[in-house]
């Protein structure tokens, strides 16, 4: 069952309104005195007037000297979490230069190696970290346009799953052995994502407390969740680079099939960093975060390149599962709670909008071939 946040809202609304009755029971239960007792509020005030600690000056500045050494350990950890964001993206850029393959790049002449096929993964992988340059103009989003970010990043899930699924449905090649059809194959493939998500979902939920730096509760369990689904896409397509470089056509394939996915990352980037933002995450740990869900890719690409006949019939398979899991999380948390940010002509537009974009995109980079 799906629970949404406004059912989380009134279920704490009610705890909080809970507590207040049993405290203001306490109270009403502590002003009859007993006979020959001095009242407590005579005693409070005899304490306060022998104990300065009792003042409410002393109080008032007691409780500001706590606030302000509350927000100093946030803003402490919050910069300190940055600090380390950018360390990652220096680091990210130095294995970027350190592992560029020189001369082989491209080399129509040449058989490709493992080291271009990683190489060619990695600058797809770190192509997904772009998305979040058109975010950077933006310091804070309200309520309602929250809403219309989660509908666009909805719609381009759903443009993503839906090309995943026509891949899988489509795939074709020589080499491939497999006794079973594509469509049955990208069909196993979507229910088991179904059943993945739906595990990964109940998992999350019995972990109420499970934390990622200055986050935790439901913003946490719906990060986890997009992030692992959006890693989960990145292993077919990097199956699908090993695949490209493996095959007949060798280099030109390969390179046409990794820029595609480089060009094709970036919206997935955005859609990722749409969804982190509005929960506080910095610019440069949500890049990380674009980057870490397309790592897969160049980790994949050199065992599929390897063992090119041994990861054919399996690809369908991994297409249809990655579609599941994403149009999963695209309907029934996405678009969810952009309902809630919105309403549901503003839903639906937008993420139609952004389903058609993404489409058109999709299609210009395959006619480009």
């Amino acid at each position: 069952m799906v629970v949404t946040r406004r059912q989380r809202q009134a279920a704490e609304e009610a705890n909080i309104n809970a507590d207040e009755y049993d405290l203001n029971v306490q109270v009403a239960t502590s002003k009859t005195p007993k006979k020959g007792a001095t009242p407590s509020s005579q005693k409070q005030h005899d304490h306060a007037h022998h104990d300065h600690r009792g003042c409410p000056a002393h109080l008032l500045k007691e409780a500001t000297n706590g606030d302000s050494k509350t927000k100093g350990n946030e803003q402490g950890e919050s910069q300190l979490s940055q600090m380390i964001s950018y360390g990652i993206i220096i680091l990210l850029a130095i294995i970027t230069y350190a592992t560029y393959p020189g001369n082989t790049l491209g080399n129509k002449g040449l058989d490709p190696t493992i080291h271009t096929v990683f190489y060619y993964g990695w600058i797809s992988a770190i192509s997904t970290g772009f998305g979040v340059l058109p975010l950077c103009f933006v310091r804070e989003m309200k309520e309602y346009w929250v809403g219309v970010s989660n509908a666009i990043a909805a719609g381009m899930m759903c443009a993503a799953s839906y090309s995943l699924f026509v891949e899988g449905c489509t795939f074709h090649d020589d080499n491939d052995d497999s006794s079973l059809s594509p469509v049955v194959r990208t069909a196993i493939g979507c229910a088991m994502g179904l059943l993945f998500i739906l595990g990964t979902k109940s998992f999350l939920d019995s972990h109420e407390d499970v934390k990622v730096g200055s986050l935790s509760g439901a913003d946490t369990r719906k990060i986890l969740l997009i992030v692992f689904v959006m890693t989960l896409h990145s292993f077919s397509e990097g199956v699908g680079i090993g695949v490209s470089f493996g095959g007949e056509h060798g280099n030109e394939l390969g390179v046409f099939i990794s820029a595609s996915l480089a060009v094709h990352n970036i919206p997935e980037g955005l859609a990722v960093a749409i969804v982190l933002l509005p929960r506080k995450v910095s610019k440069a740990t949500a890049a990380i975060w674009c980057v870490v869900t397309s790592l897969p890719q160049p980790l994949m690409a050199v065992p599929a390149f390897m063992f090119v006949h041994s990861f054919l019939p399996i690809l369908p398979v991994g297409l249809g599962f990655a579609g599941g899991a994403m149009m999963w999380v695209a309907f029934m948390e996405l678009l969810l709670e952009a309902y809630e940010d919105t309403d549901l002509v503003t839903t639906g537009v937008t993420s139609t909008l952004a389903l058609g974009v993404m489409l058109a995109v999709q299609r210009t980079i395959e006619d480009s071939h």
